[in-house]
């Protein structure tokens, strides 16, 4: 009778298991992940912030290392959290234990654990000094808006991450398996291969394509002036024609008139990518796509422990 009573109602059942996480961020120092991610958050700001919402080439760059961090972090946090104690979830299961708020519980625990991260990578970054743009698209505020960004691409790794907890037997398993989700979410982002056909379709499900969307377009990336134009010219200012150095004079030329910035940010304008328009509905709509994935990887992460009592191992 004491067991039925302790199992009852779902929302009960999912007090009792966050404050088991909470206990175990305390005392199992699951608290060493924060400190991981300020690691990797300051290791990637000193290498991309310097151009950051600077320049196109430096804001693809630097959003796609700071989603890369979220994805990373995210991943890290939940890959090992279910299948650690597999045994006793199946055991706790068979004695009245609902599986919706075992899942429930992570996800408010692990969001509360995305939500710290975030705040310690925009931390980081201004104090590494990136110059952030003044207003934002949703909220009036760039920082606000950043944060939900950065939230929401963490959290959504994280989920999926518990999805495939669920899914493996062991945390050696998960471990193994999670260098193959980093890769499929880098390989079919879309943002440094080619995609075509079939293929194409596929960053659509991908994690990195809409939070790498959704932060380039908060940074006006189609507005920002392209640098390697500049660049191709100075590389080339050696090259002789007929005697002359053509390139040489026309730098010259350029900058005795200031004209430096101008040249870079036409060149902006014939560089533009359509899916980094400056819009609100842009970033809703990243935010949207991001917030269904981890609806559907939370709804896979119960539908796979339910299953648990089918397995024989």
């Amino acid at each position: 009778m004491k067991t039925e009573q302790r199992y009852r109602g779902r929302i009960s059942q999912t007090g009792i298991y966050f404050g088991k996480l909470i206990r175990m961020f305390i005392y199992q120092s699951d608290w060493k992940m924060l400190v991981m991610a300020a690691l990797i958050a300051g290791l990637v700001t000193i290498a991309v912030g310097r151009n950051l919402f600077v320049t196109q080439e430096g804001t693809m760059t630097g959003c796609f290392a700071l989603v890369c961090v979220c994805l990373w972090n995210g991943f890290f946090n939940s890959i090992q959290v279910v299948c650690r104690e597999r045994d006793i979830i199946k055991r706790e299961h068979r004695s009245g234990m609902h599986i919706s708020s075992y899942i429930a519980a992570h996800m408010v625990y692990q969001l509360l654990l995305c939500v710290v991260q975030t705040i310690i990578l925009l931390a980081i970054c201004y104090l590494a000094d990136i110059h952030f743009p003044k207003g934002g698209l949703v909220t009036g505020s760039f920082l606000i808006d950043a944060f939900l960004s950065l939230l929401l691409v963490t959290y959504a790794a994280d989920v999926s991450a518990i999805a495939i907890s669920s899914l493996v037997h062991n945390t050696t398993t998960a471990m193994t398996v999670m260098p193959f989700m980093l890769i499929f979410q880098l390989v079919f982002s879309g943002q440094f291969f080619q995609l075509e056909g079939a293929l194409a379709r596929l960053k659509t499900i991908t994690i990195i394509n809409w939070g790498q969307k959704c932060l380039c377009a908060l940074g006006n990336y189609n507005g920002l002036p392209m640098a390697t134009a500049w660049s191709m010219l100075y590389r080339f200012r050696e090259v002789e024609v007929q005697g002359q150095k053509p390139m040489q004079l026309l730098l010259a030329y350029l900058s005795e008139n200031n004209l430096k910035e101008q040249v870079m940010q036409v060149a902006g304008q014939y560089n533009t990518n359509p899916a980094f328009v400056y819009t609100r509905e842009n970033i809703l709509q990243s935010w949207g796509a991001l917030l269904l994935i981890t609806l559907i990887f939370a709804v896979i992460a119960v539908i796979l422990l339910k299953l648990i009592d089918r397995d024989k191992r």
